[in-house]
């Protein structure tokens, strides 16, 4: 059974910067594609970024493109969010997750609808 667990959030001041990690555990053949989503408090969840496995394309919401940059570690089953030049507005519970299915437009990758499996999600908060 697979498995993400998210992790690196915390308390981080405007301008500065944070790592988040999610580890997959289990088999990953056949995962198509993982993303980083985020809700904020009273809001909905909404698409950060996604990297599709079989050839590490990757894709950005407009919001973090510049500042934010997924990123992967074959060996250690693990994908990360390098987040740049945070902004209070970017403060929500960032989460990972994974789709199994093929996607066949590009819109698709950020559509939450399409992942099946989330992790727990982990905490970032920027203060101003």
């Amino acid at each position: 059974q697979v498995q993400l667990v998210e992790s690196g959030g915390g308390l981080v001041q405007a301008g500065g910067s944070q790592r988040l990690s999610c580890v997959v555990s289990g088999r990953l053949f056949s995962t198509y594609a993982m993303g980083w989503f985020r809700q904020a408090p009273g809001k909905e969840r909404t698409f950060v970024a996604a990297l599709r496995w079989s050839d590490g394309r990757i894709y950005y919401a407009d919001s973090v493109k510049g500042r934010f940059t997924v990123s992967r570690d074959n060996a250690k089953n693990t994908m990360y969010l390098q987040m740049n030049n945070l902004k209070p507005e970017d403060t929500a519970v960032y989460y990972c997750a994974r789709s199994s299915e093929i996607f066949r437009a590009d819109t698709e990758y950020s559509d939450l609808r399409r992942y099946e499996l989330w992790g727990q999600g982990t905490q970032v908060t920027v203060s101003s």
